[in-house]
This record gives structure tokens, C-alpha cells and sequence, in this order.
């Protein structure tokens, strides 16, 4: 029987409506959540990415404001930029679309942004909050995942879960949420010899290598649920790093690409703005 498959865009329509709701009961009390989203360069995909997130935020009543700044930027103006925006008490939420132009580094960027309002979770004091099991704000496409597997009704505490890749912004973090969740986690990579014998053990399989078809049906121990975090361009389409007909023939639940990961990234982001709004005004 084939798979069932989680639908993140269908999910995340609904928490949009929810968080809709609360944000209209935050004004009521004078709160107004705002996300401030620097973008530098031209780069048509981040360019997209950056007006898909002013979108969504303009949809459920959030605030929003895009500033594009040219590529020749200097570093020295982007930390100033920042720290007029971290003492600023309008805004709550402040991300600079990455990556940056190679004269500026990503990380003294990342580390410029107040913890407070890094409603991305990538600087390192929200890092580490995340490793000690703290609450904070947690990276948004992981965070997205752990939310589909929750509302899924999928219940990781116990299982055997293995991620495939090692990225800071998906695969690191996912691993350490799941663990914290306490499934036994599983790290493969470039460097991992026989995929196979791995995958193939995982209750739970993500897969966020950024190889396109990397993992088929083959690698999928039957009634597996499958998490697919790729995005890539093949032939003009998108496809994932998952062969989505074969996975979906021995999984349990699986997810698709597009509308599946991708959606509860944005989604997400808007959850930790407002989180950020309601600690920063004690409500």
C-alpha cells in the first residue's frame, strides 16, 4: 500500500489561519509583531524567497518590512544597519537573507543579530540553547519538520532516526531536535561508506543532501516515514532528494517536493516573530 503523504503546504495554511487569529488578539493589546528581512545582491532566488516571506507575514496581519540593499554593501554598514534594527523597539524579528555577498562574512553577520530577535535560531547563543534543551527559537525548516512529524501524529521518542546531511541549517539542528525529543539519531554525509546499510535501519529517514534522487525506494526500510528536505532544479522542475514513486511504495508516511518541507520553512518564521513580539512585550 502506498505511503501516506504529508502535504507541509496544506499544514501550513492551517497554523497561518491560527496564527491569523493571535495576532489579531496581540494588537488588541497593543502588540504589533514585525519582521524585518534584509536581503543584499541581486540573486533571483533569494530575491523570490525574500517576497514569498513578506507575503506570508502581509497575509496573517504581520508587519513587514524588505530592505534591499546593493551588492557592493560593505560589511561595516550591514552591522550598523543591524544594530539600529536590534535597538529598535518596533521590530521584533530581524533576518538577512543568506548567503551574503563573499565580502561579507555570514557569521560575524549571524552573531550581529540579537538574540532576541534571531527568529532565524542561527545565532550561536540560540545554538546553544537548542544543544541544552532549552527553549528558544530553533531553525525554521527543522523546526517545520518536527512540527509535520508532531501533527502527523508521528511519535519520534523511541525510533531510530537517520539524516542525511550535515548542514548548520538543516541537518545538524534537526538531530539535535529529534534527539532532544529522545529519538536515537543517526548523521550520514558525503563521507559515510555504504548509505544503504544505514538508511535502511532508519524508523525515520531525512533527507536534506541536496542530491537529487540520492535516496530511492531501496534505501527505505518498509513503514519507514520519509522526510524530504531537498530542493532542486532538474530539467526546469523541482524534485527533491527522495525518487518520490519508489520511497512511496515501502514507506509509511512520506513527503513530496514541492509542497511538502518547503512551506512550513516561511511558516515557521512567522511563529518565532510572533514568539519573539510576545517575549519582548511580556504578554
Amino acid at each position: 500500500m502506498a505511503a501516506e503523504v504529508i502535504y507541509g503546504k496544506q499544514l501550513a495554511e492551517n497554523l497561518r489561519e491560527e496564527m491569523k487569529q493571535e495576532i489579531i488578539t496581540l494588537h488588541e493589546k497593543g502588540v504589533h509583531p514585525k519582521l524585518v528581512v534584509v536581503i543584499i545582491g541581486e540573486d533571483p532566488a533569494s530575491k523570490s524567497y525574500v517576497k514569498g516571506k513578506q507575503r506570508a507575514s502581509e497575509k496573517v496581519g504581520m508587519d513587514s518590512d524588505l530592505i534591499e540593499l546593493p551588492e557592493d554593501t560593505s560589511e561595516q554598514d550591514l552591522l550598523d544597519l543591524i544594530s539600529r534594527l536590534n535597538q529598535d523597539d518596533t521590530v521584533h524579528g530581524i533576518l538577512v537573507q543568506l548567503p551574503v555577498p563573499d565580502h561579507i562574512s555570514d557569521q560575524k553577520i549571524i552573531e550581529a543579530i540579537d538574540p532576541s530577535k534571531d527568529v532565524d535560531g542561527f545565532h550561536p547563543e540560540n545554538v546553544g540553547r537548542m544543544l541544552t534543551g532549552q527553549d528558544t527559537f530553533f531553525p525554521c525548516t527543522p523546526y517545520g519538520i518536527m512540527v509535520m512529524l508532531e501533527r502527523a501524529a508521528i511519535d519520534v521518542e523511541g525510533k531510530h532516526a537517520v539524516i542525511v546531511g550535515r548542514s548548520n541549517l538543516v541537518g545538524k539542528p534537526v538531530g539535535q531536535l529529534l534527539l532532544n525529543k529522545n529519538a536515537t539519531v543517526t548523521h550520514c554525509h558525503s563521507r559515510t561508506k555504504d548509505l544503504k546499510s544505514h538508511t535502511k535501519q532508519a524508523d525515520i529517514l531525512i533527507v536534506a543532501a541536496g542530491r537529487p534522487g540520492l535516496v530511492t525506494g531501496e534505501h527505505v526500510k518498509e513503514g519507514a516515514v520519509v522526510i524530504d528536505v531537498g530542493v532542486n532544479r532538474v530539467d526546469g522542475k523541482l524534485t527533491g532528494d527522495v525518487d518520490f514513486e519508489s520511497a512511496q511504495e515501502v514507506a509509511s508516511h512520506i513527503t513530496p517536493v514541492p509542497k511538502g518541507v518547503g512551506p512550513m520553512t516561511i511558516t515557521m518564521l512567522l511563529h518565532n516573530t510572533i514568539k519573539a513580539a510576545k517575549h519582548i512585550h511580556r504578554v
